[in-house]
């Protein structure tokens, strides 16, 4: 749904949750009641001229409305190709959307990293440009994605990961304070499997709910750690060639 539709479908919701139906909406903007009910109807047009006088006859605000339809507008689960390709395309605008994704603020960016605030500041209006964020005073944001929120599984950035920081991440012993590496086989129900993702994902909520509560805590209090959850149907390489070929029973001959 376009902006403009889900602002005439506001008004529709203004107009019925005050009982006021189309013919009295008309008669208080002087025009036919057939005009009104094609500027409310699918597709219908209707200027921010007429979008304030409507306002006006509600006795509400258009600043309100367009707060509320802000607030309403779906979150974006993942971003598009295009978007991805630009993201990952200039490796400190990739830096500053995951700080952005992370939640940091620009104090903390600056802190943590060998940019200069012109830099932050940039790459925070390259990323409102491509609508990861919503560019508000004093350099704050406010993310336009999702808290389920995903890089493509196939996408540009998912590559990067796979031909950068794979290698990267997984050549250490995972013996650190706080570390964990582990590898489970087992055969489940694709019932099972289905339900054990979904548990997974509310782990990752869990980490990602408790980043922000730390956020709080002085510097020197924290480390940065990176949780990384995924399972699929698979057998490595090298025990290919051991697997026995299952036959699928045609009955006895």
């Amino acid at each position: 749904m376009t902006t403009t539709h889900s602002l005439i479908a506001l008004l529709k919701s203004e107009l019925k949750s005050r009982g006021l139906s189309y013919a009295e909406l008309a008669q208080a903007l002087g025009l036919s009641e057939s005009s009104v009910k094609r500027m409310f109807a699918a597709g219908g047009e209707m200027p921010l001229s007429r979008v304030d006088e409507i306002c006006r006859v509600l006795h509400c605000d258009f600043a309100d409305l367009a707060a509320r339809l802000a607030t309403e507008q779906p979150a974006q689960r993942e971003l598009t190709l295009a978007q991805e390709r630009a993201v990952v395309a200039d490796t400190r605008l990739l830096l500053v959307a995951i700080c952005c994704l992370s939640q940091w603020t620009v104090e903390q960016m600056l802190a943590a990293y060998r940019l200069t605030e012109a830099e932050v500041v940039k790459h925070l209006a390259q990323l409102d440009r491509l609508g990861i964020i919503e560019l508000r005073p004093l350099n704050r944001y406010k993310l336009r994605v999702s808290k389920t929120f995903r890089w493509r599984p196939r996408g540009p950035v998912m590559q990067f990961f796979r031909e950068r920081v794979v290698q990267d991440f997984f050549d250490a012993g995972f013996d650190g304070e706080g570390e964990l590496l582990m590898l489970v086989h087992g055969q489940l129900s694709t019932a099972a499997a289905r339900d054990l993702n979904e548990r997974l994902r509310r782990v990752a909520e869990d980490f990602a709910r408790q980043h922000l509560l730390d956020q709080r805590l002085p510097l020197h209090e924290k480390r940065s750690y990176s949780l990384v959850m995924g399972m699929r149907s698979w057998l490595f390489e090298a025990f290919k060639d051991l697997q026995r070929v299952t036959r699928t029973p045609t009955g006895p001959s």
